[in-house]
């Protein structure tokens, strides 16, 4: 299973990424919140963390393997989350995710049917079974921070620091709320950019003396 793939970005269009690696180039499918991060990136060498699904009809003998790529790690684990709501799968997921994860995730948490309802290919009915399905397993998504200059995205480092962190908090006794409004007052009243979970935790903890 491909799980990664990294070199030059050479073709950019609607849901898909082509990416250069050695002799090869290989047909990535990308949702809208990536491929915007990626417009810039035309020519350059990125890394995708990708997932694998097969498309087509068994019955008709038509199976098409396909890669779906994301810049982070979490925002693949979202993706895999997502699609495991009935009635979602690759297809439909892939088509969902116009906006960044972060706004997606806290619309769940916050039970946003209206929200979700309004992402392409998802209508009320979808709307409830996710945020039925989904509601309490999405905090640490909703705490995924922005990309210095760009609205849609996040370094990777940045996202496994904050997701590391809440869930540490967890481990700590504090509620999915506290642990959420603890990191996000330290996020917002600091400059720093924090390198791991220990950093942050450290912040975290000196804030509220």
């Amino acid at each position: 299973m491909i799980v990664k793939i990294t070199g030059k970005l050479v073709e950019l269009q609607n849901e898909r990424a082509i990416i250069e690696a050695g002799a090869f180039q290989y047909e990535t499918l990308v949702p809208e919140f990536t491929r915007r991060q990626l417009q810039s990136e035309l020519g350059k060498t990125v890394s995708l963390h990708t997932i694998e699904y097969i498309d087509g009809n068994p019955t008709q003998g038509r199976l098409t393997p396909r890669l779906i790529g994301f810049l982070t790690e979490t925002e693949r684990e979202f993706f895999e989350l997502f699609c495991s709501v009935d009635g979602v799968g690759s297809k439909k997921a892939l088509r969902a995710m116009v906006r960044p994860v972060r706004e997606i995730a806290a619309s769940i948490e916050e039970q946003d049917v209206k929200f979700l309802s309004q992402l392409p290919g998802i209508g009320p009915a979808t709307a409830e079974r996710i945020v039925a399905k989904l509601r309490r397993k999405v905090p640490k998504f909703a705490l995924m921070v922005a990309r210095p200059g760009d609205p849609d995205g996040a370094p990777e480092q940045a996202q496994d620091a904050v997701a590391e962190t809440f869930e540490a908090l967890i481990s700590l006794g504090h509620s999915e709320a506290e642990a959420r409004r603890l990191i996000d007052s330290v996020l917002e009243t600091s400059k720093k950019k924090f390198k791991d979970s220990s950093e942050l935790i450290q912040a975290i903890y000196m804030n509220n003396r």
